[in-house]
């Protein structure tokens, strides 16, 4: 408040409490409360603008949108129970798009997007502490008042209602998830390439970055009816490459190229190579204008909420998708028209990227083990100890920490220990860069049992080797299919999650949105390690 800032010390020697007598465990926990607000309200927004552009096609509003899978629509309507039987596309994607928005609002009960895709046993023990939330942005609002001044001074009631926060923001990615795989399809294992060395000279370099398909998807459509415009330019063609988890996002569904992530965003436009670079939320650096003044890239925001000074803003809307596409595709053509003449200094560092791999995908692939039980398999190994458990490796890179370090030596240690490795978000960016989403990598660093198990699951697909050894689940909401993986061998072997080999692990995270996953995954039963201590120490 504007009484403070209050000095406590915790250990004695100094004031206890702050000038309303709030102690120490009271303001970190309000601190640490309003951080997983702040993430549940930046995961669930981009859940909401999904479900908003899915019910603005399903209403003939925004033409250039469509189902890409149906069987994912129909999937998620008859989990969520509603009747789809004989119900057209179009009217199922509405009745969907109208279910994930009333999960925003306060509601009489728990959300159902929370108890439809948590074990039942899961469900009970948050029912019991009181934090299943009844509505995301409610449960947000709630937040925000707990905290102010004056009202709730109870340290551990606080972090319960932060725990409701969090399983709110799960939801929320949930939602982005299920939605995103509706809109834009389920991913598919894909082979493609990261680093700076996807960059290249002689055409039009496009960085989609931020974190929201709904802009990228129209951009990759658009871009392949430019190349005459381009080629009018002087370019080869068009080049897109991602950056943080809307580079994951075009990855995994079109094969696209991530650049780079997180921290290192800066990085392409130094090349002097990159043309434009357009950002949706979440993540984008004010920094970007800046070097971009020095090497003639074009910064495009697009969403009204997320405006950087400096830049050049072309607000984007469902409806009007292509034609704000092709305007930012115009604008790249022009400055790779404008750096003609001048050097570019692109790094050859390139890795190969096996990326794709979705719950759907995964169980497809064991089910060539065993179509009747593709669980199964997976199962055996644990139990025969040829898999020792389950790692998520989730969360952003931290300028405290040299980019990508704890990421790489953990996945090396664990996978040495047979412990099978999933990653998304910028974790999942890291292993992209460094070749560790390969077969080759798995050769290299996987210990025997687990080498053996991602053998016999890549030979059994026809690979004529491993599986990666990372498996690339998707950007940051898509912690959410780790949760469905997780939930289906609970529910296969009926026991709940926090009786399961798994654990979750955020080795250089920085953002608030980290703070929810983490408490989340806590909060489904998973151990969660932290590279770095947040803000609780005082």
């Amino acid at each position: 408040c504007m009484q403070g800032p209050c000095r406590v010390n915790p250990f004695g020697d100094g004031p206890a409490r702050g000038v309303c007598g709030a102690t120490a465990d009271t303001m970190v926990a309000r601190n640490l409360v309003r951080a997983i607000a702040a993430g549940c309200a930046a995961h669930s927004g981009h859940a909401k603008h999904l479900a908003h552009a899915l019910k603005k096609w399903a209403l003939g509003m925004a033409p250039a949108y469509a189902v890409r899978d149906e069987a994912k629509l129909r999937a998620v309507a008859a989990r969520q129970g509603l009747a789809t039987d004989g119900v057209p596309e179009q009217e199922l994607a509405a009745r969907v798009a109208e279910m994930a928005l009333e999960q925003f609002g306060e509601g009489e009960g728990p959300l159902a997007w929370t108890s439809a895709t948590l074990t039942a046993g899961r469900v009970e023990t948050l029912g019991c502490l009181g934090v299943l939330p009844t509505g995301i942005d409610h449960v947000i609002s709630e937040m925000m008042h707990r905290t102010h001044l004056g009202v709730d001074a109870d340290p551990v009631n606080l972090l319960l209602g932060g725990v409701s926060c969090a399983v709110a923001d799960y939801t929320g990615c949930h939602i982005g998830t299920d939605l995103a795989d509706i809109l834009f399809g389920t991913p598919r294992p894909v082979v493609s390439e990261a680093n700076l060395g996807v960059l290249k000279a002689d055409h039009v370099n496009i960085a989609l970055h931020g974190h929201n398909p709904v802009l990228s998807e129209i951009i990759v459509s658009v871009a392949q009816d430019m190349g005459e415009a381009a080629a009018a330019a002087g370019a080869a063609g068009i080049n897109l490459v991602g950056v943080c988890c809307t580079g994951n996002e075009v990855l995994m569904r079109h094969g696209i190229p991530p650049a780079t992530h997180s921290i290192s965003q800066e990085l392409p436009m130094l090349t002097g190579a990159l043309d434009a670079m357009v950002a949706d939320y979440q993540c984008v650096y004010p920094s970007i204008v800046g070097v971009a003044e020095c090497t003639g890239t074009r910064i495009v925001t697009t969403m009204g909420m997320a405006k950087i000074p400096g830049a050049t803003h072309l607000e984007f809307t469902e409806e009007n998708a292509v034609a704000r596409a092709g305007e930012i595709i115009g604008l790249a053509i022009e400055a790779f028209r404008a750096r003609q003449g001048r050097p570019a200094r692109i790094p050859p560092h390139r890795a190969k990227v096996v990326a794709g791999f979705s719950v759907e995908t995964i169980v497809a692939a064991l089910a060539k083990l065993d179509a009747a039980d593709p669980l199964q398999p997976l199962i055996d190994n644990i139990v025969a100890g040829n898999i020792q458990g389950v790692c998520l490796f989730a969360g952003c890179n931290n300028v405290k920490v040299p980019q990508d370090e704890n990421y790489l030596v953990m996945a090396r240690e664990l996978a040495a220990r047979d412990v099978l490795l999933l990653a998304t978000g910028c974790g999942a960016g890291a292993y992209a860069r460094h070749g560790y989403l390969t077969p080759e990598a798995t050769l290299e660093h996987a210990g025997p049992g687990l080498k053996a198990v991602l053998t016999a699951v890549g030979e059994a697909n026809g690979l004529g080797g491993p599986l990666p050894l990372v498996l690339h689940m998707g950007s940051c909401v898509d912690n959410s299919r780790a949760v469905d993986l997780a939930v289906a061998l609970a529910d296969r072997l009926g026991v709940d999650t926090a009786q399961l080999p798994v654990v979750a692990s955020a080795p250089e995270f920085k953002t608030e949105k980290a703070v929810a996953i983490g408490t989340w995954a806590v909060a489904c039963g998973l151990p969660t390690h932290l590279g770095l201590v947040p803000p609780v120490l005082g």
